[in-house]
Protein backbone atom coordinates (compact mmCIF):
# COMPACT_ATOMS: atom_id res chain seq x y z
CA UNK A 1 0.00 0.00 0.00
CA UNK A 2 2.93 2.34 -0.18
CA UNK A 3 1.99 5.58 -2.23
CA UNK A 4 3.73 6.50 -5.23
CA UNK A 5 2.57 9.90 -5.85
CA UNK A 6 2.72 12.83 -3.33
CA UNK A 7 -1.28 13.04 -3.73
CA UNK A 8 -1.36 9.73 -2.37
CA UNK A 9 0.45 10.70 0.74
CA UNK A 10 -1.27 10.71 4.34
CA UNK A 11 -0.13 12.64 6.57
CA UNK A 12 2.77 15.31 7.55
CA UNK A 13 0.63 18.53 6.15
CA UNK A 14 2.85 20.59 7.56
CA UNK A 15 5.65 19.42 5.51
CA UNK A 16 3.74 18.91 2.60
CA UNK A 17 0.35 20.97 2.08
CA UNK A 18 0.20 23.28 -0.24
CA UNK A 19 2.62 25.92 -0.93
CA UNK A 20 5.03 23.79 1.96
CA UNK A 21 8.78 23.29 1.68
CA UNK A 22 9.06 19.46 0.82
CA UNK A 23 6.33 19.98 -1.34
CA UNK A 24 7.60 22.68 -3.06
CA UNK A 25 11.08 20.37 -3.42
CA UNK A 26 8.74 17.58 -4.85
CA UNK A 27 6.86 19.83 -7.78
CA UNK A 28 10.24 21.40 -8.78
CA UNK A 29 12.47 18.31 -8.73
CA UNK A 30 14.93 19.71 -6.91
CA UNK A 31 16.27 17.72 -4.48
CA UNK A 32 18.73 17.68 -1.70
CA UNK A 33 20.21 16.55 1.02
CA UNK A 34 18.36 15.84 3.80
CA UNK A 35 17.24 14.23 6.91
CA UNK A 36 13.90 12.74 7.90
CA UNK A 37 13.32 12.07 11.70
CA UNK A 38 10.39 10.75 12.84
CA UNK A 39 8.49 7.79 15.10
CA UNK A 40 8.46 4.49 12.74
CA UNK A 41 5.65 4.07 10.31
CA UNK A 42 5.28 7.78 9.68
CA UNK A 43 6.19 7.57 5.89
CA UNK A 44 10.15 8.45 6.17
CA UNK A 45 10.96 5.71 3.06
CA UNK A 46 8.05 6.75 0.87
CA UNK A 47 8.71 10.09 0.98
CA UNK A 48 12.44 9.38 0.29
CA UNK A 49 11.27 7.24 -2.95
CA UNK A 50 8.81 9.88 -4.40
CA UNK A 51 11.51 12.50 -3.71
CA UNK A 52 13.96 10.25 -5.74
CA UNK A 53 11.20 9.76 -8.60
CA UNK A 54 10.29 13.61 -8.78
CA UNK A 55 13.73 14.42 -9.58
CA UNK A 56 14.27 11.99 -11.88
CA UNK A 57 17.29 10.66 -9.88
CA UNK A 58 19.00 7.27 -9.70
CA UNK A 59 17.19 5.70 -6.48
CA UNK A 60 19.91 3.77 -4.06
CA UNK A 61 18.61 2.28 -1.03
CA UNK A 62 21.06 1.59 1.76
CA UNK A 63 20.73 0.00 4.88
CA UNK A 64 22.86 1.13 8.05
CA UNK A 65 22.15 -1.95 9.92
CA UNK A 66 23.58 -4.25 6.85
CA UNK A 67 25.95 -2.10 5.31
CA UNK A 68 29.47 -0.98 5.76
CA UNK A 69 32.25 1.49 4.25
CA UNK A 70 33.15 -0.79 1.50
CA UNK A 71 29.56 -1.07 0.71
CA UNK A 72 29.35 2.84 0.70
CA UNK A 73 32.34 2.89 -1.82
CA UNK A 74 30.16 0.65 -3.97
CA UNK A 75 27.61 3.19 -4.48
CA UNK A 76 29.78 5.98 -4.79
CA UNK A 77 31.54 4.06 -7.74
CA UNK A 78 27.60 3.33 -9.25
CA UNK A 79 26.80 6.74 -8.47
CA UNK A 80 30.07 8.15 -10.62
CA UNK A 81 29.01 5.70 -13.70
CA UNK A 82 25.31 7.04 -13.75
CA UNK A 83 26.14 10.54 -13.88
CA UNK A 84 28.77 9.38 -16.48
CA UNK A 85 26.83 7.16 -18.58
CA UNK A 86 23.30 8.61 -18.15
CA UNK A 87 23.61 12.30 -16.70
CA UNK A 88 21.49 11.00 -13.75
CA UNK A 89 22.53 12.19 -10.39
CA UNK A 90 21.87 9.24 -7.28
CA UNK A 91 19.78 9.53 -4.33
CA UNK A 92 21.27 7.35 -1.43
CA UNK A 93 18.60 6.90 0.68
CA UNK A 94 19.95 5.70 4.24
CA UNK A 95 17.61 3.78 6.39
CA UNK A 96 18.26 4.14 10.30
CA UNK A 97 21.29 6.48 9.44
CA UNK A 98 21.43 6.60 13.36
CA UNK A 99 22.93 3.22 13.22
CA UNK A 100 26.03 4.49 11.54
CA UNK A 101 28.90 5.33 13.75
CA UNK A 102 31.29 7.93 13.15
CA UNK A 103 33.65 6.77 10.32
CA UNK A 104 30.88 5.46 8.34
CA UNK A 105 29.61 8.63 8.49
CA UNK A 106 32.35 10.29 7.61
CA UNK A 107 32.88 7.75 4.47
CA UNK A 108 29.78 10.05 3.41
CA UNK A 109 31.10 13.03 3.92
CA UNK A 110 32.82 13.81 0.74
CA UNK A 111 30.95 12.81 -1.27
CA UNK A 112 27.42 14.20 -0.13
CA UNK A 113 29.79 17.77 -0.20
CA UNK A 114 30.73 17.40 -3.71
CA UNK A 115 27.54 16.31 -5.11
CA UNK A 116 28.13 12.69 -6.30
CA UNK A 117 25.23 11.47 -3.92
CA UNK A 118 22.34 13.59 -2.83
CA UNK A 119 21.56 12.08 0.97
CA UNK A 120 18.55 11.26 2.51
CA UNK A 121 18.71 9.70 5.58
CA UNK A 122 16.23 8.53 7.51
CA UNK A 123 16.20 8.12 11.87
CA UNK A 124 13.98 7.15 14.44
CA UNK A 125 16.26 9.22 16.76
CA UNK A 126 17.57 12.69 17.29
CA UNK A 127 19.89 13.28 14.73
CA UNK A 128 21.57 16.32 16.76
CA UNK A 129 23.16 13.29 19.23
CA UNK A 130 23.03 10.88 16.26
CA UNK A 131 24.61 12.10 12.90
CA UNK A 132 27.59 13.81 12.95
CA UNK A 133 27.94 17.93 12.90
CA UNK A 134 29.61 18.04 9.28
CA UNK A 135 26.95 16.11 7.67
CA UNK A 136 24.50 17.47 9.85
CA UNK A 137 25.51 21.44 8.29
CA UNK A 138 25.33 19.93 4.69
CA UNK A 139 21.64 18.10 5.06
CA UNK A 140 18.03 20.06 5.49
CA UNK A 141 16.44 17.84 8.54
CA UNK A 142 12.61 17.73 8.16
CA UNK A 143 10.20 16.68 11.61
CA UNK A 144 7.90 13.99 11.00
CA UNK A 145 5.12 13.61 13.15
CA UNK A 146 2.97 10.50 14.36
CA UNK A 147 -0.47 10.03 12.00
CA UNK A 148 -3.58 10.99 13.77
CA UNK A 149 -6.14 8.92 14.14
CA UNK A 150 -7.94 9.77 11.42
CA UNK A 151 -5.15 9.75 8.99
CA UNK A 152 -4.56 6.13 9.83
CA UNK A 153 -8.15 5.46 9.03
CA UNK A 154 -7.77 6.63 5.79
CA UNK A 155 -5.21 4.26 5.36
CA UNK A 156 -7.43 1.40 6.53
CA UNK A 157 -10.03 2.24 4.20
CA UNK A 158 -8.01 2.46 1.31
CA UNK A 159 -6.23 -1.34 2.39
CA UNK A 160 -9.98 -2.39 2.34
CA UNK A 161 -10.82 -0.94 -1.04
CA UNK A 162 -8.12 -1.74 -3.03
CA UNK A 163 -8.19 -4.92 -5.08
CA UNK A 164 -4.57 -4.62 -6.90
CA UNK A 165 -2.15 -4.02 -3.48
CA UNK A 166 -5.10 -4.17 -0.43
CA UNK A 167 -7.52 -6.53 0.66
CA UNK A 168 -10.26 -5.43 -1.84
CA UNK A 169 -10.64 -9.06 -3.04
CA UNK A 170 -11.23 -10.32 0.58
CA UNK A 171 -15.06 -9.05 0.58
CA UNK A 172 -14.32 -7.67 4.02
CA UNK A 173 -17.15 -5.84 6.15
CA UNK A 174 -16.61 -4.07 9.21
CA UNK A 175 -17.41 -1.24 11.35
CA UNK A 176 -16.26 2.59 11.77
CA UNK A 177 -15.84 1.62 15.14
CA UNK A 178 -13.01 -1.58 14.48
CA UNK A 179 -11.58 0.42 12.21
CA UNK A 180 -11.18 3.69 14.69
CA UNK A 181 -9.90 0.44 17.57
CA UNK A 182 -6.85 -0.14 15.00
CA UNK A 183 -6.04 3.19 14.37
CA UNK A 184 -5.99 4.31 18.00
CA UNK A 185 -3.85 0.73 18.07
CA UNK A 186 -1.57 2.01 15.86
CA UNK A 187 -0.27 4.40 18.15
CA UNK A 188 0.70 6.77 14.91
CA UNK A 189 2.45 3.99 12.64
CA UNK A 190 0.94 3.21 9.70
CA UNK A 191 2.80 0.24 9.21
CA UNK A 192 0.85 -1.11 12.32
CA UNK A 193 -2.21 -0.36 11.43
CA UNK A 194 -2.16 -1.74 8.23
CA UNK A 195 -0.54 -5.24 9.26
CA UNK A 196 -3.41 -5.37 12.34
CA UNK A 197 -5.92 -4.89 9.55
CA UNK A 198 -4.42 -7.63 7.87
CA UNK A 199 -3.98 -10.24 10.51
CA UNK A 200 -7.14 -9.67 11.57
CA UNK A 201 -8.79 -10.27 8.29
CA UNK A 202 -6.27 -13.50 8.39
CA UNK A 203 -7.65 -14.60 10.95
CA UNK A 204 -11.26 -13.81 10.69
CA UNK A 205 -13.09 -17.27 8.76
CA UNK A 206 -15.17 -16.12 5.77
CA UNK A 207 -18.99 -17.07 6.01
CA UNK A 208 -21.34 -19.02 3.59
CA UNK A 209 -21.00 -16.30 1.15
CA UNK A 210 -17.52 -15.78 1.30
CA UNK A 211 -17.12 -12.53 3.17
CA UNK A 212 -15.15 -11.99 6.33
CA UNK A 213 -17.04 -10.08 9.13
CA UNK A 214 -14.33 -8.30 11.18
CA UNK A 215 -15.84 -7.53 14.74
CA UNK A 216 -14.51 -5.86 17.78
CA UNK A 217 -14.35 -9.11 19.79
CA UNK A 218 -12.33 -10.46 16.81
CA UNK A 219 -10.11 -7.75 16.86
CA UNK A 220 -9.69 -7.78 20.97
CA UNK A 221 -8.62 -11.08 20.40
CA UNK A 222 -5.46 -10.13 17.67
CA UNK A 223 -4.20 -6.74 18.94
CA UNK A 224 -3.99 -8.43 22.95
CA UNK A 225 -2.38 -4.68 24.17
CA UNK A 226 -1.29 -1.78 22.59
CA UNK A 227 2.57 -1.40 21.81
CA UNK A 228 3.64 1.72 23.20
CA UNK A 229 6.63 3.80 21.29
CA UNK A 230 9.46 3.85 24.21
CA UNK A 231 13.16 3.30 23.62
CA UNK A 232 14.99 3.13 27.27
CA UNK A 233 18.46 4.27 25.40
CA UNK A 234 16.80 6.94 23.16
CA UNK A 235 15.31 10.57 23.55
CA UNK A 236 11.53 9.11 24.58
CA UNK A 237 13.24 7.95 27.63
CA UNK A 238 14.63 11.24 28.39
CA UNK A 239 11.43 13.01 27.15
CA UNK A 240 9.05 11.10 29.49
CA UNK A 241 11.10 11.20 32.61
CA UNK A 242 11.33 15.10 31.78
CA UNK A 243 7.29 15.40 31.37
CA UNK A 244 6.84 13.49 34.69
CA UNK A 245 9.63 15.19 36.13
CA UNK A 246 7.99 18.60 35.58
CA UNK A 247 4.36 17.55 35.78
CA UNK A 248 5.57 16.80 39.65
CA UNK A 249 7.26 20.10 40.00
CA UNK A 250 4.49 21.82 38.68
CA UNK A 251 1.72 19.73 41.37
CA UNK A 252 0.31 17.95 38.56
CA UNK A 253 -0.63 14.39 40.34
CA UNK A 254 -2.55 13.29 37.27
CA UNK A 255 -0.52 13.65 35.04
CA UNK A 256 2.60 12.62 37.03
CA UNK A 257 0.24 9.17 36.88
CA UNK A 258 0.01 9.60 33.45
CA UNK A 259 3.48 9.62 32.44
CA UNK A 260 4.50 7.20 35.40
CA UNK A 261 2.15 4.72 33.44
CA UNK A 262 3.77 6.00 30.11
CA UNK A 263 7.16 4.32 31.38
CA UNK A 264 6.26 1.37 33.09
CA UNK A 265 4.15 -0.01 30.07
CA UNK A 266 6.83 1.20 28.06
CA UNK A 267 9.11 -1.35 29.95
CA UNK A 268 11.17 1.57 31.90
CA UNK A 269 13.14 0.10 34.61
CA UNK A 270 10.55 1.10 37.79
CA UNK A 271 13.75 1.00 40.17
CA UNK A 272 15.12 3.98 37.53
CA UNK A 273 11.65 6.26 38.75
CA UNK A 274 12.22 5.39 41.59
CA UNK A 275 15.82 6.47 41.98
CA UNK A 276 14.40 10.08 40.19
CA UNK A 277 11.58 10.25 42.73
CA UNK A 278 13.95 10.17 45.80
CA UNK A 279 16.26 12.82 44.00
CA UNK A 280 13.00 14.99 43.32
CA UNK A 281 11.57 14.65 46.82
CA UNK A 282 15.37 16.45 47.50
CA UNK A 283 15.88 19.05 44.83
CA UNK A 284 12.14 19.93 44.16
CA UNK A 285 10.56 19.69 47.25
CA UNK A 286 13.37 19.50 50.20
CA UNK A 287 12.82 21.28 53.98
CA UNK A 288 9.03 22.61 52.56
CA UNK A 289 8.06 18.83 53.81
CA UNK A 290 11.17 16.71 54.96
CA UNK A 291 8.52 13.91 54.83
CA UNK A 292 8.73 13.76 51.05
CA UNK A 293 12.09 12.21 50.75
CA UNK A 294 10.67 9.14 53.46
CA UNK A 295 7.80 8.46 51.08
CA UNK A 296 10.40 8.56 47.60
CA UNK A 297 12.69 6.52 49.84
CA UNK A 298 9.98 4.27 51.51
CA UNK A 299 8.53 3.85 47.75
CA UNK A 300 11.69 2.41 46.47
CA UNK A 301 12.28 -0.13 49.31
CA UNK A 302 8.39 -1.14 48.60
CA UNK A 303 8.78 -1.78 44.90
CA UNK A 304 12.37 -4.00 45.77
CA UNK A 305 10.22 -6.05 48.24
CA UNK A 306 7.21 -6.61 46.26
CA UNK A 307 7.99 -6.28 42.74
CA UNK A 308 5.71 -5.58 39.97
CA UNK A 309 2.69 -5.56 39.16
CA UNK A 310 1.49 -4.75 42.78
CA UNK A 311 5.11 -2.59 43.42
CA UNK A 312 3.88 -0.01 41.44
CA UNK A 313 1.20 0.85 43.40
CA UNK A 314 4.08 1.98 45.75
CA UNK A 315 5.34 4.32 42.87
CA UNK A 316 2.26 5.90 42.25
CA UNK A 317 1.15 6.58 45.68
CA UNK A 318 4.90 8.55 45.87
CA UNK A 319 4.01 10.23 42.58
CA UNK A 320 0.68 11.32 44.20
CA UNK A 321 2.69 12.41 47.53
CA UNK A 322 5.21 14.54 45.68
CA UNK A 323 2.84 16.21 43.25
CA UNK A 324 0.93 17.74 46.04
CA UNK A 325 3.79 18.81 48.69
CA UNK A 326 4.77 22.37 49.29
CA UNK A 327 7.36 22.97 47.15
CA UNK A 328 11.06 24.30 47.51
CA UNK A 329 14.28 24.25 45.73
CA UNK A 330 16.37 26.78 48.44
CA UNK A 331 18.00 23.16 49.45
CA UNK A 332 18.81 22.39 45.71
CA UNK A 333 19.69 26.51 45.21
CA UNK A 334 22.02 26.18 48.48
CA UNK A 335 23.80 23.08 47.91
CA UNK A 336 24.82 24.36 43.89
CA UNK A 337 26.11 27.79 45.29
CA UNK A 338 28.19 26.09 48.26
CA UNK A 339 29.48 23.80 45.38
CA UNK A 340 30.60 26.85 43.03
CA UNK A 341 32.74 28.51 46.40
CA UNK A 342 34.15 25.41 47.27
CA UNK A 343 35.41 24.89 43.54
CA UNK A 344 36.26 28.49 43.44
CA UNK A 345 38.17 29.70 46.51
CA UNK A 346 40.73 29.32 48.88
CA UNK A 347 40.66 25.80 51.00
CA UNK A 348 41.63 27.46 53.73
CA UNK A 349 42.43 25.04 57.03
CA UNK A 350 39.40 24.34 59.51
CA UNK A 351 39.27 27.11 62.04
CA UNK A 352 41.25 25.97 65.16
CA UNK A 353 38.37 26.70 67.58
CA UNK A 354 36.56 24.01 65.46
CA UNK A 355 39.10 21.54 65.60
CA UNK A 356 39.10 18.41 68.19
CA UNK A 357 41.98 18.43 70.52
CA UNK A 358 42.53 14.73 71.38
CA UNK A 359 45.91 15.09 72.55
CA UNK A 360 47.54 17.46 74.95
CA UNK A 361 49.87 18.85 71.82
CA UNK A 362 47.11 19.53 70.13
CA UNK A 363 45.41 21.05 73.20
CA UNK A 364 48.55 23.64 73.39
CA UNK A 365 48.37 24.33 69.59
CA UNK A 366 45.22 25.94 70.49
CA UNK A 367 42.82 23.32 68.58
CA UNK A 368 39.65 23.37 70.21
CA UNK A 369 40.34 26.62 72.28
CA UNK A 370 37.59 28.80 72.69
CA UNK A 371 34.93 26.55 71.19
CA UNK A 372 31.28 27.61 72.73
CA UNK A 373 29.42 24.81 73.28
CA UNK A 374 25.38 25.76 72.01
CA UNK A 375 23.97 23.33 74.84
CA UNK A 376 25.19 25.62 77.20
CA UNK A 377 23.61 29.02 76.10
CA UNK A 378 19.96 29.63 76.09
CA UNK A 379 17.52 27.76 73.43
CA UNK A 380 20.81 25.78 72.73
CA UNK A 381 21.87 28.42 70.04
CA UNK A 382 25.21 30.84 70.57
CA UNK A 383 26.96 33.13 68.35
CA UNK A 384 29.83 31.46 66.93
CA UNK A 385 31.55 31.46 63.37
CA UNK A 386 31.57 28.19 61.71
CA UNK A 387 32.98 28.91 58.19
CA UNK A 388 36.68 29.71 57.17
CA UNK A 389 37.77 33.49 57.36
CA UNK A 390 37.49 33.81 53.34
CA UNK A 391 33.97 32.84 53.31
CA UNK A 392 32.66 34.90 56.52
CA UNK A 393 29.24 36.04 55.75
CA UNK A 394 28.43 33.59 53.85
CA UNK A 395 24.74 32.39 53.46
CA UNK A 396 23.88 29.04 50.80
CA UNK A 397 20.19 28.15 52.40
CA UNK A 398 17.38 31.12 52.07
CA UNK A 399 14.80 28.73 53.16
CA UNK A 400 11.00 29.65 51.45
CA UNK A 401 7.84 30.33 52.94
CA UNK A 402 6.45 27.07 52.32
CA UNK A 403 4.97 24.33 54.28
CA UNK A 404 7.75 23.34 57.28
CA UNK A 405 10.46 25.65 55.70
CA UNK A 406 8.40 28.52 56.97
CA UNK A 407 8.99 27.25 60.50
CA UNK A 408 12.86 26.82 59.63
CA UNK A 409 12.93 30.62 58.07
CA UNK A 410 11.41 32.05 61.47
CA UNK A 411 13.86 29.68 63.73
CA UNK A 412 16.56 31.05 61.44
CA UNK A 413 15.72 34.66 61.94
CA UNK A 414 15.50 34.82 65.63
CA UNK A 415 19.26 33.31 65.30
CA UNK A 416 20.15 35.44 62.91
CA UNK A 417 19.05 38.32 65.12
CA UNK A 418 20.48 37.02 68.03
CA UNK A 419 24.24 36.88 66.18
CA UNK A 420 23.34 40.49 64.88
CA UNK A 421 22.52 41.66 68.37
CA UNK A 422 26.22 39.72 69.60
CA UNK A 423 27.80 41.72 66.44
CA UNK A 424 25.65 45.15 67.74
CA UNK A 425 27.20 44.99 71.34
CA UNK A 426 30.92 43.82 70.45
Amino acid sequence: MRPHRIDDFVGQDHLLGKGKVLRSTIETGQVYSMILWGPPGTGKTTLARILADSSQCHFVSFSAVLSGVKDIREVVEGARRQERHHSRRTVLFVDEIHRFNKAQQDAFLPHVEQGTLILIGATTENPSFEVIAPLLSRAKVFVLKPLNVEEIEELLRRALSDTTRGLGKESVDTSEEVLRDIAVFANGDARIGLNTLELAVELTAPDGEKRRCLTVETLREVVGRKPLLYDKDGEEHYDLISAFHKSLRGGDPDAGLYWLGRMLEGGEDPLYIARRMVRFASEDVGNADPQALQVAVAATEAFRFIGPPEGHLALAQATVYLACSPKSNAVYRGFENMIRDVRGTEALPVPLHLRNAPTDLMRKLGYGKAYKYPHDYPGHFVDEEYLPENLRGRTYYHPGESGFEATIRKRLATWWKTKKDGEDAT
